[in-house]
């Protein structure tokens, strides 16, 4: 006769049947935790092994998180970050053994956090030391166009963290701004628009880089249509309403793309702020003949410039209501750069709260900005300095990781390519959870607690459970094997 033991610990109490801890067929029942947490020496560092045992339901006193493998949902693209002029300029002027720890550190799959994504920029943008372009003269049929400028600092980068990744790093491209005689403004700064009579020039134009860049042996997985679309900036930009957007997709890139072999590339519109990513994707999507040639909608999270919060539900209203289509994060960074603050755990904390809820809204990739800046934020060459997950001292030549840094890697390293959402729910507010299981059956679940206080919880999965705690102000991730 099976005996009854109630097993109560100061962390969680778990009615269990001694005996029964046998996993169920598909999945196993050992839980390895890995934590990230302020005021400890934890920076990814495996904390715990669990065994899932067999449990009854829990209190309505008791915390747990629930998770649910039998219901899969998006598939997992890629996490990365941008490989900006600014983070290849600041690479170069590293030591190689920082050059060296720097591309184990992102890129390396057993002992970085395994970025397997990430994006360049089209010609200049901020995070550049200077404006400039690869046609800078009129030349309609681009007889001149030249990526030599890249070739110096920006396409070795990226072949590097290529081969520190293993050979595969799907990279998306996307322009801040055509050249200057395309726009009305006639310049490649402080917003302006793309002349109508260059709409096709400028189509063109994505299909040299594409190609240019190709040859460099650098493969192209996707591009968007314009970084920021909506936004008048002091550094590289070009506006694009809706409809401008929408009949530029559908009448000039969407078919030069096809038409020069390039109809595979992932297609993305939008490429701004969440406040208005639903307006620009019902406006485009909702023409069958645009929405044919756009793969998805890509957006950041700067709409908290304008006081309007995380904006998460903008994202699940696209997913909800474009099954179809993609959502992409394709930028996101910590404006306004002190120094001072690399220590800040807040900045850490604002990646793991994004990540998990866009992830839950049905994202299905996640690309931070800069993956390296220099001491002041940059460069950048109209003074907008930022955060990135690690910064380069370039007068003594050390690297600093910053608390992103270790957040992103919870995700990154933990949830691989191919891998489906499966629910994963808290039952209290205080603790925030995505979970996936991998195409290895392994299954990651990540708890984030932005609290002051610890919270002793258990993990419920298939009528078993194991206890452990959240300690304040830190995120897990919890790997079922």
């Amino acid at each position: 006769m099976l005996k009854y033991l109630i097993i109560a610990t100061a962390l969680c109490t778990v009615t269990a049947v001694v005996g029964q801890t046998k996993p169920s067929p598909n999945f196993g029942n050992h839980v390895t935790v890995y934590t990230t947490a302020k005021n400890t020496d934890y920076k990814l560092a495996l904390t715990e092994k669990l065994n899932l045992i067999s449990a009854a339901q829990p209190l309505e006193t008791q915390v747990a998180v629930f998770v649910d493998p039998t219901k899969t949902f998006q598939t997992m693209v890629g996490i990365g970050g941008a490989l900006t002029d600014a983070a290849a300029e600041t690479y170069a002027k590293l030591s190689d053994n920082n050059k060296k720890a720097f591309l184990t550190a992102y890129f390396n799959k057993e002992t970085g956090i395994g970025y397997t994504f990430a994006r360049t920029n089209i010609q200049s943008c901020d995070f550049s030391s200077s404006s400039y372009s690869y046609v800078p003269n009129v030349d309609p049929d681009l007889k001149t166009f030249d990526i030599s400028h890249d070739k110096q600092y920006r396409i070795p980068f990226i072949k590097a963290a290529q081969r520190e990744a293993g050979g595969k790093l799907n990279l998306f491209v996307s322009p801040w701004s055509p050249p200057a005689w395309m726009k009305d403004n006639n310049d490649m700064l402080h917003g302006g628009k793309l002349k109508v009579e260059f709409r096709q020039n400028w189509a063109n134009f994505f299909v040299k880089f594409i190609k240019a860049y190709e040859k460099e042996g650098i493969p192209i997985w996707g591009l968007t249509v314009q970084n920021e679309p909506m936004a008048k900036q002091k550094w590289e930009s070009c506006l694009f309403t809706a409809s401008e957007e929408q009949d530029f997709v559908k009448k000039y890139l969407g078919p030069t793309l096809h038409k020069d072999g390039l109809g595979s590339k992932k297609l993305i519109i939008w490429d701004h702020n969440r406040d208005l990513l639903y307006e620009r994707a019902a406006a485009v999507l909702n023409d069958p003949e645009a929405a044919k040639y756009v793969w998805g909608v890509g957006f950041h999270w700067y709409e908290t410039w304008t006081g309007g919060g995380m904006q998460f539900e903008s994202t699940r209203h696209v997913h909800e209501a474009f099954p179809d289509k993609n959502l992409i994060f394709t930028e996101g960074c910590i404006e306004k750069f002190d120094f001072n603050r690399l220590d800040d755990w807040s900045l850490g904390e604002r990646y793991g709260n994004s990540m998990i809820n866009d992830f839950n809204a049905g994202t299905i990739a996640w690309t931070d900005w800069n993956v390296l800046l220099d001491e002041k934020g940059g460069p950048n060459h109209v003074g907008n300095f930022c955060f990135a997950p690690i910064h380069a001292d370039t007068r003594d030549g050390s690297l600093h990781y910053t608390s992103e840094y270790y957040y992103i890697g919870h995700f990154s390293k933990y949830i691989k390519p191919g891998a489906k959402r499966i629910i994963s729910s808290a039952s209290r507010d205080k603790l925030i959870t995505t979970a996936y299981l991998n195409p290895d059956g392994k299954i990651a679940v990540v708890v984030m607690n932005g609290g002051d206080t610890k919270i002793p919880y258990s993990l419920y999965m298939n009528g078993r459970a194991a206890s452990t705690t959240s300690l304040p102000h830190s995120i897990a991730t919890l790997l079922i094997d």
